[in-house]
């Protein structure tokens, strides 16, 4: 008979607890901040937007790439953890490396599509300006069959095309997220610390261990690095898996925490790119320069994690609990219309990757129609409200054939 103190089955139960899922259900507030976000990332790669004068990242630190990363945390804790759970850690691994395998394809399609949009408006001519040399991609079209070989194998990574990539590592680490939490929480923690540390080449370098920067090549003629370095980035992936499962709990709503929050978001502000450029803060200026390794994009500076969170805590606990202040309340023509946007960002969000391909797209070929009819401040809106609605259009197109409808036509 064991004893109620046998170290043994209290690690047991502390494996189990770690591997016990928490959420099976999708919260309507991951849909609608993810949906929220692939509104934002056609807003931010459209050429000279200025939309973008509106998106987080130029009020704070953290951008809308923050969102679409932690979301997708979220809902890969709900739609793979359960798999782990059910079925055991090597299907449930093999479903993960199902999804990357989409994911690889639709990264792939996207490259073609777009090069081949840029290489077709280029052989019609008559522009002032080359769309290939605009994405960089004069190599691959001057001498294509190394760049071939570098695209397939994730070794010629575009910056315009780096977050999928970037995602797909970031899911290959999901099962050895899986397979230590199984040894325990603190396996994970420190799996995850370790990880993004090994990312910071600044912090690495000021050591004298620079060489061990964690980091994937971009093209093979350079130095450069993927733009989103996957090791940087599985910090905000696997926070929002770990809040997900229920490995870190729901933070309470309480003044204190709001006020930090808040106060946390303010003191961005000034040190964001619109304090420096439109409030003129000199010393913001001089400070970002000194202190880039911070909030450094391509390895995930330290201080676009606290921001984020901060934001994320004030967005959450306005939102309700389960979402419940984003739900309609009322018959009048403002509840109807909300109603009407919230199921169409709630749509969007529950359709990301489709969109983002579509979006990455549709921003390309946004920004030279733009450039041949001028922009203007209609002419903008015009185009940015047409791409908000084609990704609606393309969210519900994409959830119709994932419906199966020829299953149950008669």
């Amino acid at each position: 008979m064991t004893s109620v103190a046998d170290p043994s089955m209290t690690h047991h139960r502390a494996a189990n607890a770690a591997a016990k899922p928490v959420a099976t259900t999708r919260d309507i507030r991951l849909d609608f901040f993810r949906g929220l976000a692939m509104f934002i990332i056609l807003a931010a790669h459209t050429p000279r937007n200025f939309f973008t004068s509106w998106i987080p990242a130029r009020w704070g630190f953290s951008d809308a790439t923050e969102i679409f990363v932690f979301c997708s945390g979220m809902a890969s804790a709900i739609a793979f953890g359960r798999t782990f759970d059910r079925a055991g850690w090597t299907l449930g691994a093999s479903r993960v490396g199902y999804r990357v395998w989409q994911v690889y394809w639709a990264h792939i399609c996207m490259f073609f599509v777009i090069a081949t949009m840029l290489a077709a408006i280029d052989m019609i001519g008559g522009f002032d300006k080359s769309y290939i040399n605009g994405l960089n991609l004069q190599k691959f079209f001057a001498d294509p069959g190394p760049q071939l070989l570098g695209l397939f194998t994730l070794t010629y990574v575009p910056n315009y095309f780096d977050i999928l990539p970037m995602y797909m590592v970031i899911l290959v680490m999901m099962p050895v997220i899986m397979a230590l939490s199984r040894v325990g929480l603190w396996a994970v923690a420190a799996a995850m610390g370790l990880t993004w540390l090994m990312a910071q080449e600044v912090i690495l370098e000021s050591v004298g261990l620079g060489h061990l920067h964690l980091a994937f090549p971009a093209e093979p003629w350079s130095g450069r690095e993927w733009f989103f370095n996957p090791f940087g980035w599985q910090l905000i992936f696997f926070t929002g898996f770990a809040f997900m499962r229920g490995w870190l709990p729901k933070p309470p709503v309480n003044k204190l925490l709001l006020g930090v929050a808040a106060a946390l978001v303010i003191a961005n502000i000034p040190l964001s790119n619109i304090g420096v450029r439109e409030f003129g803060f000199d010393w913001a200026r001089d400070w970002r320069i000194a202190n880039n390794s911070l909030f450094n994009k391509s390895d995930f500076g330290i201080l676009r994690y606290v921001h984020f969170l901060a934001l994320a805590y004030l967005c959450w606990a306005a939102a309700g609990e389960g979402g419940n202040r984003l739900r309609v309340v009322g018959n009048g023509i403002i509840s109807y219309v909300w109603g009407v946007l919230l199921k169409m960002i709630l749509k969007v969000g529950q359709q990301s990757l489709a969109v983002f391909v579509f979006s990455m797209v549709f921003a390309r070929f946004s920004g030279f129609v733009m450039d041949q009819i001028g922009r203007n401040t209609w002419n903008i809106t015009l185009a940015n409200f047409v791409g908000f609605g084609a990704l609606i259009v393309v969210a519900y197109t994409v959830a119709w054939f994932k419906s199966h409808p020829w299953r149950v036509a008669k």
